[in-house]
């Protein structure tokens, strides 16, 4: 059993910046890919960037250049850095995580992000 606690959504006005964070505890025996997601009302959940333990990278076309994503393997903790948001950027955004190897998947609650125009 993994636990993911997101935290960092809000409303921001478009051009402004967020920073989200996901924590991960509890049996964690390793962490392999780490990544945020997004839906948005009316949309089918899509992925917004990932990070494996190695350190590669998979960031959305819509996203390129203005989202990073980092984590620190210390903490067990995945960020999502949002710069230059804009009101299409506004989403639920949720947590993965895949642990262990097999890597079984785990989500947190979501963190909604809202930009205004």
């Amino acid at each position: 059993q993994v636990q993911l606690v997101e935290s960092g959504g809000g409303l921001v006005q478009a051009g402004g910046s967020l920073r989200l964070s996901c924590a991960a505890s509890g049996s964690i025996f390793s962490i392999n890919t780490m990544g945020w997601y997004r839906q948005a009302p009316g949309k089918q959940r899509e992925l917004v960037a990932s990070i494996t333990n190695n350190g590669y990278r998979n960031v959305a076309d819509s996203v390129k250049g203005r989202f990073t994503i980092s984590r620190d393997n210390a903490k067990n903790t995945v960020y999502l850095q949002m710069n230059s948001l804009k009101p299409e950027d506004t989403a639920v955004y949720y947590c993965k995580v895949g642990n262990g190897f097999p890597p079984m998947d785990y989500w947190g609650k979501g963190t909604l992000v809202t930009v205004s125009s």
